[in-house]
Parts: structure tokens; C-alpha cells; sequence
């Protein structure tokens, strides 16, 4: 029987979502779905709730909860990752509370910047523990990552933990329905690329029957900034740089050194910065959790509708060999012509049974991969720091950190990576 492994099964939404839509598909019968997570009454809900799911579809795939991670993955074929190592309380909360103390304001810290530099700090030594597993009992297996931070993380399973991986990021699906739905522009029949780096690629063409809608869209988007709206980050963005950008302003408010600015307060207001957001919604997820709960298993027939998450549709497209195109997280081999080849770049894949395939895309325009470099040049500096164990080289990624460097002395940025680095405790590895 083939296998799917799931790790980080405790996220029961995103579970049912990913795994729920592999039991709406047809050619992914029979497939036994693995489910691990360290929290077991949390694995136990999502076994529950997959279940459920199953019996109310007639979907033949088997259900199975694992205590024993490598059990879970062995004989994988495809492994789903949605992990957070840390959680809410007490990394999340570190990440963001320390770096106040500096006077240094986060929105989402889950990629880039302080936050994003400790997140993966402490997760890539728990993601190599995965790929060391695989390597012994699925080594051919194709893995899908979720967690982020994405760059970074995809680039050390595939460089350092030598695993076949793809990166998967709901931004390049919703880039343009949400933009056209933001300035009342009908998105039917639109063509479009995209291509950058995760949370930072850059929507290069939108057409509709070979013409060029930015500028219709940009002068759009000029009118609206005459007054407040959720995404005024990335309409003053593509406005000053010529391209609009796939993640969120509330994200790409603190990948940049323009926004977020303890002198010039006046900004949070004029661009509408969400300050601690992501703390909020952690805090409402929690609260929600319980309802959400109550509401999933008030029935025991539970009923699910295929997604728009990449997992299942790569899986189909590889099983069946029928191509289908992907925005994904691969290592820029020659890609992306103007940015680094040691980066993970984001890009067009084509998938069908030979695997992932990306595609070319040639040089960014410069301005833009210009600003994905101050990106991937903390990305790789932090990969340097958790692969050698030197602290130097922590140091090295916050001081060229966009956000970090623009509002801090590097004596404040020495010592806030100290007070990380003990606050985390043993959440991290030892640094040398």
C-alpha cells in the first residue's frame, strides 16, 4: 500500500484540508494516510476527524495514527511537513517580546527578521532530525513542506538533509484574485508570472488577451491609496518599485527597512501596520480552538470539498502522470539568473511523474532582485550558523537583516541576539 506521512498531524484544520482533499480524489484511493504529531490528543482529533471525513466521502484510504515518527514515515512516499517547533508560548512570545525591549516592532517575525532568523534557528535541527529518518526508511520520498520560515528551510532539506523537497505557500495561488477583488477588476481570463523568492515574489506579467494590465491596475491602486486600506504596504511597493509583490503588507512591512520605524512613528499609521499581529491571531486561534472543535465534531458526517492546497493536486499529477503547474519553493538552479544559486528561489514548477520541474525564468528586473538579495542574504547566514553551530554567524544574519539592521546599533543587535540566544534556551542548539 502507498503512503502519505503527515508530521505536524496536530494542526487538525490544515490536516483536513490537505488530507481531505487527497480523499476527494479519485486516483489516490488506497493510499494509507500516516498521521504524527507529538501532541497526541491533538493526533488523536485529526485521526477522528480524517475518519469521519473518509466514511462520509466512501474514500478507501486507510487512516493511521503513529506515535513513532519514524514508523509514521517509513515506506513513504510523499511526506507532508506543517510543523511548529516552539509554538505560541514560549517562542513565539520570546521572538516577539525581547525585541521590544530594543525598541524593535514585528507584525508577523515568521520569516525574516529577528523572528524569522529564531524560528529557524530552532527548527531546522528538528527538520534535519526528519531527514535523517528518511534518509534510513524513505529515501526516495518527495517532501512537502508547509512550515515556514519557507526559504530556509526548504533549502536545508534539499542542500543539507538531501531530501527531494518542494515548498508549497498559499501567496502565489491568492496573488491575483486578491488583487483584482481589491480594486474591482475582474480576474477571468487573466495570464500571469510569478517569480522571486517565498513571501517575496513579484507578479512580472498580468495580461488578459496580450494586454498589459498594470497599468490599468496601477493606476487603480494610486487612487485607493487615498485612503486606508488593508494593503498599503504592497500598493506603495509596486508603485515605487513598478511590480506588486505575493505576500501580504502585514509581511512585507517588516522585509523591508521602509516601514516599521521607531523615529518616524507617523508610518504605522499612514500604511496601516498591523504592529504584533501575528501574536494576536496566534492568541485567537488558541481561544477558537475549543468552538472550532465543538463545531467539527457535532456531526459525525463530516463533509469536505477539495481545496485549493497544492498537496494533493502534486500528488495526483505525479501518480497519473497528467502535468499540473505549481508556484514552488526549489533551489535556484540557474532559474532565477540574477539572484544567487545557493538561494531557494520561488518559481513556476511543472509537475507530472518525473517529479517537479521548475522552470526558467531568466534575470528578475533589477530593482527587484536587488531586493530579494537583502532577503537571501540573512537566509543563508542563518543556514551558515545552523549547519557550522557559530554564534558569529547569527550576528552576521540579524546586522544584514533589512528591518533589523535599519533601526539598530550593532552593538543592540550583538545583544539582542544574546538575550535570543539565552532566552530560548534549550529551544536552540549550543552555539559555538
Amino acid at each position: 500500500m502507498s503512503k502519505i506521512t503527515f508530521i505536524g498531524a496536530g494542526s487538525t484544520v490544515f490536516v483536513k484540508n490537505v488530507l481531505g482533499d487527497i480523499m476527494t480524489t479519485p486516483a489516490l484511493q488506497g493510499f494509507e494516510l500516516a498521521l504524527f504529531d507529538i501532541d497526541h490528543e491533538r493526533l488523536q482529533d485529526s485521526e477522528r476527524l480524517l475518519n469521519s471525513i473518509k466514511a462520509t466521502l466512501g474514500s478507501t484510504c486507510v487512516i493511521k495514527a503513529y506515535t513513532d515518527r519514524k514508523e509514521a514515515l517509513r515506506g513513504s512516499r510523499y511526506v507532508i511537513n506543517a510543523i511548529q517547533v516552539g509554538g505560541y508560548d514560549p517562542c513565539t512570545i520570546t521572538d516577539f517580546e525581547i525585541p521590544k525591549k530594543y525598541g524593535l516592532r514585528q507584525t508577523i517575525a515568521d520569516t525574516l527578521g529577528i523572528g524569522g532568523i529564531f524560528r529557524n534557528l530552532r527548527t531546522i535541527p528538528v527538520m534535519l532530525d526528519f531527514a535523517k529518518d528518511m534518509q534510513e526508511v524513505c529515501p526516495d520520498a518527495l517532501f512537502l513542506n508547509y512550515t515556514n520560515p519557507m526559504a530556509v528551510l526548504t533549502n536545508v532539506m534539499n542542500t543539507v538533509g538531501g531530501i527531494k523537497t518542494v515548498g508549497l505557500c498559499h501567496s502565489v495561488q491568492v496573488c491575483v484574485p486578491r488583487l483584482f477583488e481589491s480594486l474591482d477588476m475582474d480576474p477571468t481570463g487573466v495570464e500571469s508570472k510569478i517569480a522571486g523568492i517565498n513571501h517575496m515574489a513579484w507578479l512580472l506579467e498580468v495580461k488578459k488577451d496580450g494586454k498589459d494590465l498594470y497599468p490599468e491596475i496601477k493606476r487603480r491602486a494610486a487612487e485607493k491609496q487615498k485612503e486606508k486600506h488593508h494593503d498599503m504596504v504592497r500598493f506603495e511597493l509596486m508603485l515605487r518599485f513598478g511590480y506588486y509583490v505575493t505576500e501580504s503588507s502585514e509581511h512585507n512591512a517588516e522585509y523591508h527597512p521602509y516601514f516599521i520605524k521607531k523615529n518616524y512613528p507617523e508610518l504605522i499609521e499612514k500604511y496601516n501596520i498591523p504592529l504584533d499581529e501575528y501574536p494576536r491571531r496566534c492568541v485567537n486561534q488558541i481561544n477558537g480552538w475549543k468552538e472550532m472543535r465543538e463545531k467539527i465534531f457535532a456531526s459525525e458526517n463530516i463533509e469536505h470539498k477539495r481545496s485549493k492546497e497544492y498537496a494533493s493536486y502534486i500528488i495526483e499529477a505525479i501518480e497519473t502522470n497528467i502535468p499540473y503547474k505549481i508556484g514552488g519553493n526549489v533551489m535556484n538552479t540557474g532559474l532565477i539568473t540574477n539572484l544567487p544559486k545557493e538561494a531557494c528561489v520561488e518559481v513556476p514548477c511543472l509537475v507530472d511523474r518525473s517529479g517537479i520541474t521548475p522552470t526558467y525564468v531568466g534575470d528578475l528586473p533589477p530593482q527587484l532582485a536587488a531586493l530579494n538579495r537583502t532577503n537571501i542574504n540573512t537566509q543563508l547566514l542563518t543556514i551558515e550558523a545552523a549547519v557550522t553551530g557559530k554564534k558569529e554567524h547569527i550576528y552576521h544574519a540579524a546586522m544584514l537583516d533589512p528591518h533589523t539592521s535599519a533601526e539598530l546599533s550593532l552593538d543592540d543587535i550583538a545583544a539582542l541576539c544574546d538575550d535570543l540566544i539565552e532566552a530560548h534556551g534549550d529551544w536552540l542548539p549550543k552555539f559555538k
